[in-house]
Parts: structure tokens; C-alpha cells; sequence
């Protein structure tokens, strides 16, 4: 119980450090005119040009912050994702900033950006490699067993750092969007792992159970976080969090998933950032080949859009998706683990 009110507590410092900060840093971008420029092509969100942009610095400062405060005993772990978070949050920075003194809409050239992912994810695939917290062995959903991918956990978690990345920065489409299914997914992984270690599925033997506690202060933090950026960040947009918010809240979802061995529950909690992913990709390998579209616009948000649904329909059923996938995926991996 009492690690459980340091969690709650943890988020809730982070709610308020992310509050307090963020009047500050939305000043200081209107002051600059560090300004969203739409696509041409997504003329419904024509009054939202002008809104300040690159506001994952809000929530970027509040869970280093936090987190480097509240993390107790071993927290290697915590910080190298704290690390991991701050290196693609300055890609998405350069982009975002590429953007704002171009004025226009494409920020880093793909390949550069592309570039820079692969050389942090690598970096982490070594890491999780050498590792002694993590090493090879991934857990199975819905399982009591392991799996160790050897040296082919190092490619495997690069793909993965890639996917997340990019797929949170699809669903950075609408008001909210991004926020709000980072906070579920969050709240799901905090579920999943309070209850293994509570079950005692992860063992000494393999890891240090403070790093794993320290992972769920992070997740906290997150949470905490969110929740206010969501204040700012929902219908209508007040700030963006942009690329530099995007790209980092990627890495996180990533890292913490990786980092505790979970990494295949990812498309599950992630299901929505999936979607975006996919839908992406399905429809533009479909307009390759056919020059028709599959959804009417793609990433999938988009396309609810075009049928006439409200973005902040879209949202919330967006998290409540998340919540709900995510909670039936705890229940039915700890009814295998009791079995």
C-alpha cells in the first residue's frame, strides 16, 4: 500500500509541476510566435494555423523532473529512459524548429530524422543487450514463460523504438489525441506490472524489483503529467506538444514496455497508436498500386474526421479503447500467471 501512494503521489507532483510550468513556456512560445503551420490539405483544421507549437517541453521538464526527484534505491533504468526521452525529443525539437523558421509544414528531411531514431534506438538495443536488469528474455502475454531473443534482441528493440516512435507521432492529429492515449496506455502498463511484481512474477534472479518499482514512478509521472497537459492540449488547443512532445512520448512508450520485459504487450496497450500506423501504411501501399485510397485520409483519426465525427469524439474514444483493451489484457494475463 505504501508503494502504491508513492506512485499516486509522484503523479500528482507531476500534475502540478507540469501546471505550474506550463503558463510559462505557452507565454514564452506566443512571444517568439512559435506557431503550428496546417497542411494544405487538412482544411478542416485551417483555424487551428497560428496555435503556439513544440509544447512537449511542458511535460518534457515536469517528468525528468519529477522523476529524478521521486525515484528511490536502484533507478538505472528510469534515468537511461529519461535519457532515451530527452534524445528523441530534440529530434523532434530540430524538426520542430526546421519547421518554425522555414515557415512551413516539413521540418528535418525523413532521412535525416529516420537517421537519428536508428542511431538512439541502437544505442538502446545495446543497452537492453548488456543489460543485466533486461538481457534477452522478453515475457509472454498471457504467460508464465519467457522467451530469449539472444543477440536478435538488439534489431528487434531497434524496430520497436522505430514503430513506437513514429506511431505515437502519427496520432499527434487532433486536439488531445496523443495526450490522452499515452496517459491509458500508461495506466495500463502500471496496472500490468503493480501486478507482477504483486504476484512475484518477476524474479530476483533476473532483476532488481526497485528498478521495476522506479519504472512505475516514471509511468506515474507520465500520467501525471499528461493529465494536466491534457488542460492545455485538449479541444481547443491552447498548445501543441509537436514533434519535440511527440517523438519523446514514443520513446517512453517504448522504454517502459522494453525496459520491464513486456515488450510484446506493446500492441496491445498500444492498440491505438497501431492503428495509426497501419492505416498509414495500408494506405499508402494501396494508392501505390490501385491510385485509389482505402480510408478517405490517413492516419485513421483523420478518416473518422472526414465521416463527420467530432475530434473530440474521436478522442475520447480513443482512450476509452485504450483503457479498455489495456484492462482486459492485465486481467487475463494475471488469471494465466494464477493459474
Amino acid at each position: 500500500m505504501q508503494d502504491v501512494l508513492w506512485y499516486v503521489l509522484t503523479g500528482v507532483v507531476a500534475f502540478l509541476v507540469t501546471t505550474a510550468f506550463a503558463p510559462i513556456v505557452i507565454g514564452v512560445l506566443k512571444k517568439e510566435k512559435m506557431r503550428q503551420n496546417i497542411l494544405s490539405y487538412v482544411n478542416n483544421h485551417a483555424g487551428k494555423a497560428g496555435t503556439p507549437t513544440m509544447g512537449g517541453i511542458i511535460f518534457l521538464f515536469s517528468i525528468c523532473f519529477v522523476t529524478l526527484v521521486c525515484t528511490r534505491e536502484e533507478a538505472s533504468l528510469a534515468r537511461v529512459a529519461l535519457l532515451v526521452f530527452v534524445a528523441n525529443a530534440l529530434v523532434g525539437f530540430l524538426d520542430d524548429y526546421v519547421k518554425f523558421k522555414h515557415h512551413q509544414n516539413l521540418g528535418l528531411r525523413p532521412y535525416q530524422k529516420l537517421l537519428a531514431q536508428v542511431l538512439i534506438a541502437m544505442g538502446v538495443g545495446v543497452f537492453v543487450y548488456l543489460s543485466p536488469y533486461i538481457g534477452t528474455d522478453i515475457i509472454l502475454p498471457f504467460s508464465k514463460q519467457t522467451v530469449s531473443l539472444g543477440w536478435g534482441v538488439i534489431p528487434f528493440t531497434v524496430f520497436l523504438f522505430l514503430a513506437c516512435t513514429n506511431s505515437v507521432n502519427l496520432t499527434d492529429g487532433l486536439d488531445g489525441l496523443a495526450s490522452s492515449t499515452t496517459m491509458c496506455y500508461m495506466l495500463g502498463f502500471m496496472a500490468l506490472l503493480w501486478c507482477m511484481l504483486a504476484q512475484g512474477a518477476l524474479y530476483l534472479d533476473y532483476v532488481y524489483i526497485a528498478e521495476y518499482k522506479n519504472m512505475l514512478v516514471l509511468a506515474s509521472c507520465v500520467v501525471g503529467a499528461m493529465l494536466s497537459f491534457l488542460t492545455f492540449n485538449s479541444f481547443p488547443a491552447k498548445v501543441f506538444m509537436g514533434d519535440t512532445g511527440s517523438l519523446g512520448l514514443g520513446a517512453l512508450v517504448a522504454c517502459v514496455a522494453v525496459f520491464t520485459k513486456t515488450t510484446l504487450f506493446i500492441p496491445l496497450f498500444g492498440i491505438m497508436f497501431v492503428c495509426s500506423a497501419v492505416s498509414v501504411i495500408m494506405q499508402v501501399a494501396y494508392y501505390k498500386k490501385t491510385k485509389k485510397r482505402v480510408f478517405l485520409m490517413a492516419p485513421l483519426h483523420h478518416h473518422f474526421e472526414r465521416k463527420g465525427y467530432h475530434e473530440v469524439k474521436i478522442v475520447v474514444a480513443y482512450a476509452i479503447i485504450t483503457l479498455m483493451v489495456s484492462l482486459c489484457t492485465v486481467l487475463l494475463h494475471v488469471w494465466a500467471l494464477s493459474s
